[in-house]
């Protein structure tokens, strides 16, 4: 439950120890209400608020923040590739009742930016339920134990979700809030459309086709907000396979794509480049990167150099996205021109995502968009390049042992200065690597009726967390 087509639900249904608002994004106090770090930067120490109910009227306590932690760890699922790293089982203390204290292996510079994702469950709830020593998996497929602003009153995995208002939620409620939410799966762009210009859906995704941003900007009854994201898109290539594991042919790709013709014509100028995989307006992007530019001749040039025999590769798009797949036959077509050819197979996110994560049936290239999980360079640079993400988070399969010593050492420090040059002399080796084809960064258009207000985007989110939002 940790990648972007379910934060809707991590959002509505559950609580982390802090939480991220607004754009730039900033955490505030949630079910913790302030922390403290120990001099040697390896005990963080969280007051909780007191009083908080779970939805099933179970008092919040430190020990289900120790449950939640240990489950997490013990599962490997979800967040857990941000803690595994630096927390081990049985690190997590529950001090007294309103309180919990992490033990971490080493300093870590990142760990305060991502107890928003320490998701809180009810741990006598699932406990009930847990099944085999699977930590209540099973049941929490179909069943929510948070404390949520919202309840889970129904749920189907083929249509969606919908939630009612936890009138009891510690944060409080405005007058006009939403008593009821629902978040349907509709996988064509079309559909999602004319729905919401019929008034059959409220809102839809930010992030579509610009000829299908303009055609909503004309309709009536609906509104377009626009804010600056921080979702790069990428190409990923498996390193660790030939031939992309020659940085020749690596080149010679990056070098194949247009990125001027994608952006200004495909895209129509609604997106801006971004040269490399930390986004343009993220502290650590450093901004006198040359990125690839679009040259045939250069690319002839580095394939030219390419001692083993060329094959087939194959590009992996998502179903329901039509830029990956306009990604690709740009790519494709540019690519035919040099002697590479391409072939493209689409399947929905959760096929893509779990063959991405397995070495040997990652696609060749796979366009997808990284989001924004915590503010910080390493939510791109680190976990998609970085060792220690290898298979979870790395699914490019890139190793450097040059960019590993830089992305080490900004997880530990505490210096700003230190921690910026770090992720920017990275960020430069892997574009030199060509470990990716780094695209674009992107603007989020959310189109809503203009009947609803209150919407409180953040990068991290993409404003999906409907507790702010309220009918005029």
């Amino acid at each position: 439950m940790f990648d972007t087509a379910r934060i809707a639900t991590r959002l509505n249904f559950y609580d982390g120890l802090y939480r991220w608002v607004d754009n730039p994004p900033k955490l505030i106090p949630w079910l913790a209400e302030s922390h403290t770090v120990s001099p040697d930067g390896l005990t963080w120490t969280f007051k909780l608020r007191p009083g908080v109910k779970f939805h099933d009227g179970t008092e919040f306590t430190a020990e289900d923040v120790v449950y939640s932690m240990e489950r997490m760890l013990a599962l490997k699922r979800g967040a857990a590739t941000l803690f595994t790293p630096v927390l081990a089982p049985g690190a997590t203390k529950a001090i007294d009742k309103n309180t919990v204290s992490f033990t971490l292996n080493e300093p870590s510079a990142i760990f305060g930016a991502t107890v928003a994702d320490i998701l809180v469950v009810n741990a006598k709830l699932v406990k009930k339920n847990e099944k085999d020593g699977d930590w209540g998996q099973a049941w929490l497929t179909r069943n929510v134990a948070g404390t949520g602003s919202y309840k889970l009153k129904r749920y189907d995995p083929a249509v969606g979700f919908i939630g009612e208002r936890y009138k009891e939620h510690f944060a409080g409620w405005g007058p006009k809030a939403f008593e009821e939410i629902e978040f349907r799966t509709v996988l064509e762009t079309n559909t999602r459309v004319l729905g919401l210009i019929k008034g059959d859906y409220q809102g839809t995704d930010g992030y579509m086709a610009p000829d299908q941003v303009e055609r909503l900007r004309q309709a009536p009854g609906v509104q377009i907000l626009e804010a600056e994201s921080m979702r790069v898109f990428t190409l990923a290539m498996h390193n660790d396979r030939a031939p992309l594991n020659d940085i020749n042919f690596r080149k010679a790709l990056s070098y194949a794509f247009d990125y001027d013709g994608f952006i200004k014509d495909v895209l129509k100028g609604s997106v801006v480049r971004n040269p490399t995989i930390i986004p343009n307006n993220m502290w650590g992007a450093p901004h006198d990167a040359q990125g690839y530019s679009f040259d045939l001749d250069k690319a002839r040039e580095y394939l030219a150099k390419v001692k083993e025999p060329l094959r087939p590769i194959t590009i992996g798009t998502l179903a329901g996205f039509s830029e990956t797949e306009q990604a690709a036959s740009l790519l494709q077509n540019a690519a035919r021109k040099i002697g590479i050819e391409i072939k493209i197979e689409t399947a929905p996110w959760p096929v893509v995502s779990t063959r991405m994560q397995d070495h040997d049936k990652m696609y060749d290239l796979v366009p997808y968009w990284k989001s924004t999980y915590y503010a910080d360079p390493n939510n791109w640079l680190g976990e998609l390049f970085g060792s220690r993400y290898m298979g979870s988070r790395n699914v490019s399969y890139y190793k450097n042992p040059e960019v590993d010593k830089r992305i080490e050492r900004s997880l530990v420090s505490t210096d700003q200065a230190e921690r910026q040059r770090l992720n920017e002399e990275a960020a430069k080796l892997v574009l030199e690597d060509a470990a990716g084809i780094f695209v674009y960064n992107t603007k989020w258009f959310g189109p809503y009726s203009t009947k609803v207000e209150g919407i409180r985007f953040s990068p991290i989110g993409s404003g999906q967390d409907m507790r702010w939002a309220f009918f005029k």
